[in-house]
């Protein structure tokens, strides 16, 4: 089964921003970041997408994580080993 894809709408000085990529990276997590300072038009699909105005918003696949604490407690509830238990064996 291939791995859904992390998506991740930041900006490069918010701190909860960088907790969360500290997070992906220590779990192996690949992701894709939209920084959403230098591209203003996907703060809006941001929010059309998530209903929230705040960074980080993650989403696995098309599912909205929520942000930085929602990511944390997906990993404490055994969430994110589960997204690495997926992920395509080479």
């Amino acid at each position: 089964m291939a791995e859904p894809q992390v998506v991740m709408y930041a900006t490069s000085w918010c701190p909860y921003c960088a907790r969360a990529r500290r997070l992906l990276a220590d779990k192996g997590i690949a992701y894709s970041e939209i920084d959403v300072e230098a591209h203003p038009e996907a703060r809006s699909e941001m929010v059309r997408r998530s209903g929230r105005r705040t960074v980080p918003q993650i989403f696995i696949g098309e599912t909205h994580v929520g942000g930085s604490d929602e990511l944390l407690a997906l990993d404490a509830a055994g969430g994110l080993e589960r997204l690495r238990a997926d992920e395509p064996r080479k």
